[in-house]
């Protein structure tokens, strides 16, 4: 049978990570695919930098578009990142009825719901598994492992950077900005590092996520998205002090009124297995109503790890190339005309239990004051920490843990306990998550 063409856009860290793979596991491959597949031709943006991949059998150029025109090219395999270049070649490709494998979380949560369409009506497959989370396969287990479940909630470390920047300040006592250089220097965070700090990236994974587990449109807009800048080593002591440990989690959970789609720093018990996926490893939980809590872990991102999704991606097109356009599994899981556009809460709407840390005069009646705002507002309290003054500290640290309780409720109350008199500055405040089975 007729060899598979592969055309890549981009021969970066994973451009050469995949063309080592499909070489490397070539026969084995080839046994799971039942063709061959070969690399062909590729794009760059200089053919004469040095790279870690054999391109000697490969056709270069620095136009992409010679790939994607090129009528002996069956698959392009996009890895060029960002938005407008890459949307207008994934347009492109399809449009000249070529199947399409992405790396592209911005480009999928952004321009995923056009871009099934047109791939859709042309009869083409558009395969993102390395989008999300690197090597772990967890858009193949939502979408076809977990298909008999209705899909809960789920959580996840799905940034790196951040996890290694929260593991470096919790084991070594470090503040954010001295573990952000490092990650800097280790090439784990970027020159500006605001996609990864600011949960953005995090954002365009859980809107992927989080469509193919309810089954609605991809909606990265509406994704309440915070930062871990805010976040000193003395939260992250005082957290452990009491039994948790943070991360920056993305949330998606179906709640009675719509669907939350979250992006924060997020207290979590520290005897769950998520809580202890520590530096820049990736990890998943997702809740289904059969199968219960299944967690997936590993590489998050690296030239291999993620070059084993988008070879997976290249395997699964490959074996599709014959079969009727109507019998292929889903792009987002669901058929698209059973899509539901579910509501998506703010974040006033959503339910959270809290941590707040605040500084306060060293007088009396202060706590007195602050407790009386929460139980007004109906919040109830499940621990309070008041740390003791040094010789010359006029302000002492106070920490507070609450039950559930309405965000709406919750921005109401710290407004007022901030208002008072005996508070010094702004009030730190990180939501708080059990993710144990019982929570729907």
């Amino acid at each position: 049978m007729k060899p598979v063409n592969i055309g890549i856009l981009g021969l970066g860290t994973v451009g050469c990570g995949t063309v080592n793979v499909l070489a490397r596991n070539a026969k084995e491959i080839t046994r799971r695919a039942g063709r061959d597949i070969k690399v062909t031709h590729a794009a760059a943006r200089s053919l004469n930098k040095e790279r870690n991949c054999n391109t000697s059998t490969i056709t270069l150029t620095e136009n992409p578009a010679d790939v994607v025109n090129n009528p002996d090219i069956d698959v392009v395999v996009e890895l060029i990142g960002g938005y407008e270049l890459a949307y207008d070649l994934v347009m492109q490709a399809i449009g000249n009825g070529k199947h399409v494998v992405t790396a592209n979380k911005a480009l999928i949560a952004v321009h995923g719901n056009e871009i099934f369409k047109a791939a859709q009506e042309k009869g083409v497959m558009v395969a993102f598994e390395a989008a999300v989370a690197g090597g772990i396969p967890i858009i193949k287990a939502i979408r076809e492992g977990l298909a008999g479940n209705q899909i809960e909630w789920l959580a996840g470390i799905i940034n790196g950077t951040g996890n290694f920047i929260l593991t470096e300040m919790r084991d070594k006592g470090r503040d954010f900005d001295d573990v952000l250089k490092e990650a800097q220097a280790l090439g784990y965070a970027e020159a500006d590092p605001t996609f990864d700090v600011e949960g953005i990236d995090a954002a365009h994974k859980l809107t992927i996520l989080a469509a193919i587990a309810f089954g609605i449109p991809l909606q990265f807009d509406k994704t309440f998205t915070e930062g871990i800048t805010r976040l000193t080593r003395d939260d992250v002591a005082y957290a452990e002090e009491l039994g948790y440990r943070i991360k920056h989690l993305g949330i998606a959970r179906k709640a009675e009124n719509g669907v939350e789609l979250r992006v924060h720093p997020t207290l979590i018990p520290e005897r769950r297995l998520l809580a202890n996926v520590d530096g820049v490893m990736n990890a998943v939980l997702v809740k289904g109503d059969a199968v219960g809590p299944t967690l997936y872990y590993g590489a998050g991102a690296g030239s291999d790890p993620t070059a084993s999704a988008v070879v997976a991606d290249i395997v699964d097109v490959v074996r599709t190339l014959t079969t009727d356009p109507t019998n292929r599994v889903p792009h987002l899981a669901f058929q698209p005309d059973a899509l539901v556009d579910l509501p998506i809460l703010a974040m006033e709407s959503v339910y959270s239990s809290y941590y707040l840390r605040m500084q306060a005069m060293d007088k009396p009646g202060v706590l007195a004051d602050i407790t009386r705002i929460l139980s007004e507002l109906n919040i109830s309290i499940e621990a309070i920490i008041q740390k003791e003054p040094g010789e010359t500290d006029t302000t002492v640290p106070i920490i507070i843990l609450t039950h559930r309780t309405l965000e709406k409720d919750m921005n109401t109350a710290i407004a007022q306990i901030e208002a008072l008199e005996a508070i010094d500055g702004d009030i730190m405040r990180i939501r708080m998550e059990q993710l144990n089975k019982d929570w729907n």
